[in-house]
């Protein structure tokens, strides 16, 4: 579950940086969310689009389906977008840079998660590599050491 939630917020970078271009194109919010889901591809862009459709047939604002889908899949970041996006549908208020900073801050910290990710794995590497290093000593080292005790 944590990998596929990892991988939804990958998706949902790319998709709030594609909503905040058809802003800055002049969109209006909803057509921007649905026209941002229609262009990508794969299984978070497809509950993206299922959680706005559904929220459209229910008559419902599209924010409130993907606040929906937040609360479905524990992804806080979706009720985040939801909460700016009701903000600027409901009072009017300019959403774009709001959007555009949380792909940004979506991907800072994706990009640290891979860092502590590889972090964590050189850690784990450290106990093999001075065991490897020991046993070439000892390679090294034992002929010396049998050549000493033998002269003696």
């Amino acid at each position: 579950a944590a990998e596929r939630r990892r991988a939804f917020r990958h998706a949902f970078g790319c998709f709030l940086d594609l909503v905040a271009v058809r802003l800055a194109g002049g969109a209006g919010v909803d057509s921007a969310l649905s026209g941002s889901a229609a262009a990508g591809e794969g299984w978070a862009f497809a509950e993206i689009r299922q959680a706005l459709t559904e929220a459209r047939l229910r008559g419902e604002p599209s924010w409130s389906g993907l606040a929906s889908l937040g609360d479905a899949i524990a992804v806080p970041e979706l009720q985040e977008l939801a909460a700016s996006a009701g903000l600027a549908g409901d009072e009017g208020a300019r959403v774009r840079v709001s959007i555009a900073s949380k792909a940004r801050s979506i991907r800072v910290r994706g990009l640290a998660d891979a860092e502590g990710a590889a972090q964590s794995a050189s850690e784990r590497m450290s106990l093999p590599v001075v065991l490897l290093m020991t046993g070439f000593i000892v390679f090294l080292g034992y002929p010396a050491v049998a050549q000493v005790i033998n002269g003696l």
